[in-house]
């Protein structure tokens, strides 16, 4: 019988400080107090769960943030070794963690390499210091660029650079430069975000003031990211990632194909056991939950169990958001049904505005329609 294969991330929900974009379950400046509690919390909410995955060999592991690289670098290595200790984590392993610049030394890099991480992601979001500051970044382009090589000299061989485009003073000059830094440095993977304001944040109250680019301007960055990276060797494979040929991020790839996953933090999510359910994302009572048991509604924010609908729904909007889109083969083997016989109508009015490529063998998104992808996925989808 062929091992059934596993995604896990953990959330370390700790910064240096807050960005004004951010809507991420993520605080700055906590006490050592406070990280002590959260990370126990962590290693038990793990172990808590393992029994339900003993069948299970995980193949991918992230630890996203926040910033995972503020904590000391002791206190990570025994998070990661409880990691260990509750799951199986095959040697192959794809094992990202979170970085920003000027967080990690080389001492701590080599930790990190020696404890089984062999992928990283930094933010360098722009190569422009202005556009950094308008961002509300404490790092400098210099920063990013040490970070990167003491990575690199510590033996990652899979380095990701988080770009992102529409920020503030912004012109698709400057944008263009940044692609053309990042892909001097030679990452084998480029994640291109546009910015968004998510209510809640002060760059979403401060909106009517900010100089933001236009519709128009930020489209063309897009366009530009595509253009340009695929140029230099990278496939664009999901609407704003790209990577060299057989670098694709294994972890989330498993969210896009509605693979099984584990998170464990406040505001991570799973898909395991024929349940999504979500953590509250508030670092207290995580905590205060994970402590009394780790049981009922005082954990999870959001809980509902898959129904032949909603996993087909979910099938469809996750594909889709891959250049590689739907199979109509294997949909038509999931579900019973072709795809066309509940989609076809729904999509021409995408597929005659060129938003939409759906023929005999599978159906996709074009550059156009990725970049409306929300447009069109909640017009087509039973939500």
């Amino acid at each position: 019988m062929e091992n059934k294969t596993l995604g896990i991330y953990l959330h370390i929900p700790f910064c240096l400080s807050k960005c004004g974009y951010c809507d991420f379950c993520s605080v700055a400046g906590s006490d050592k107090r406070t990280k002590n509690r959260y990370l126990s919390a962590l290693s038990k909410n793990m172990t808590q769960i393992s029994r339900q995955a003993e069948d299970y060999l995980v193949d991918s592991v992230f630890i996203g943030g926040g910033t995972p690289t503020v904590l000391p670098p002791q206190q990570l290595k025994k998070l990661i070794d409880d990691l260990y200790r509750a799951y199986f984590v095959v040697e192959s392993a794809e094992f990202t963690v979170e970085a920003n610049p000027a967080t990690v030394s080389k001492k701590y890099a080599e930790l990190l390499v020696a404890s089984g991480v062999n992928r990283v992601s930094i933010g360098l979001q722009s190569a422009d210091d202005g556009e950094l500051r308008a961002l509300g970044r404490i790092h400098s382009v210099k920063d990013f660029e040490e970070s990167y090589h003491i990575f690199r000299s510590a033996g990652i061989e899979n380095i990701n650079v988080d770009l992102m485009y529409g920020i503030p003073g912004q012109t698709t000059e400057s944008f263009l430069n940044t692609l053309k830094y990042a892909v001097s440095l030679g990452p084998e993977h480029i994640s291109a975000y546009g910015l968004q304001l998510e209510p809640g944040t002060p760059f979403f109250e401060q909106k009517d003031t900010l100089a933001l680019p236009d519709e128009d301007t930020e489209y063309s960055m897009y366009c530009y990211a595509e253009e340009y990276l695929q140029e230099n060797g990278y496939e664009h494979y999901e609407i704003s990632n790209y990577a060299k040929p057989g670098k694709r991020c294994r972890h989330n790839l498993k969210y896009w194909n509605c693979e099984p996953y584990l998170g464990f933090g406040a505001s991570a999510h799973s898909d395991f056991g024929g349940w999504r359910y979500g953590y509250v994302a508030d670092l207290k009572r995580y905590v205060d939950a994970v402590e009394a048991g780790g049981a009922g509604d005082r954990l999870c924010a959001e809980r509902a169990v898959h129904t032949p609908s909603s996993f087909e729904t979910d099938y469809v909007m996750l594909r889709l958001r891959l250049c590689d889109g739907i199979d109509k083969k294997i949909y038509e083997a999931l579900f019973g049904r072709p795809f066309d016989s509940k989609y076809a109508e729904r999509l021409r009015p995408f597929e005659a505005g060129g938003f939409v490529q759906n023929d005999e063998t599978s159906c996709r998104l074009t550059t156009d329609g990725m970049y409306v992808s929300n447009t069109i996925l909640s017009s087509i989808l039973d939500f």
